[in-house]
């Protein structure tokens, strides 16, 4: 059986956003092995979608979807499951989660907050969405919504001083 034009198109997004979605699954997911999962998951369902002929058409977003649904359905078995120490394997780490790590303590502050308070925070912030859309994404009311950025932000605050924000000139992103 030969490669389609279908195959290519999809083999190519792969290619192009697998770094990017592997640091979105780390904001959402604060773990990158958790992060690398979530990817994996959600590229084998639009992987599926895309032979039925769905999510071809804005890819990027059906996988982002796909992982932010991922993440609550996972967290919310995870209160229910007790998590082992010990990781059978070593994983490499992209240099683009080590710098997001390193930013000006964010990231610790950022890892303090609840899941639920960080899937809020990221998709209102870094995904841009309003808070009907990200009630009806996580399956919550737009009240815990604005209750869970609140209190988010209110740690985050608490959390990062001026002795943690730097004040020299910022690194270059890209």
């Amino acid at each position: 059986m030969g490669r389609t034009a279908d195959d290519e198109a999809f083999e190519a997004f792969v290619n192009e956003r697998s770094r990017a979605l592997l640091r979105y699954g780390f904001l959402l997911a604060g773990e990158p092995h958790t992060a690398a999962d979530l990817v994996q998951e959600a590229l084998l369902r639009l992987r599926d979608a895309w032979e039925h002929g769905r999510g071809r058409e804005h890819p990027d977003a059906y996988v982002r979807t796909t992982m932010y649904r991922l993440h609550i359905s996972w967290w919310r078995r995870l209160r229910r499951e007790h998590v082992s120490e010990w990781v059978p394997d070593r994983a490499i780490v992209d240099p683009g989660l080590r710098r997001v790590e390193d930013d000006t303590g964010l990231w610790q502050a950022l890892n303090t907050l609840g899941r639920r308070q960080r899937a809020v925070l990221v998709l209102r912030y870094y995904e841009g969405l309003d808070d009907d859309r990200i009630a009806e994404l996580l399956g919550i009311s737009r009240v815990t919504v604005r209750t869970q950025a609140m209190r988010g932000l209110r740690t985050l605050r608490e959390q990062l001083t001026e002795e943690t924000v730097p004040t020299g000139p910022r690194r270059n992103r890209g």
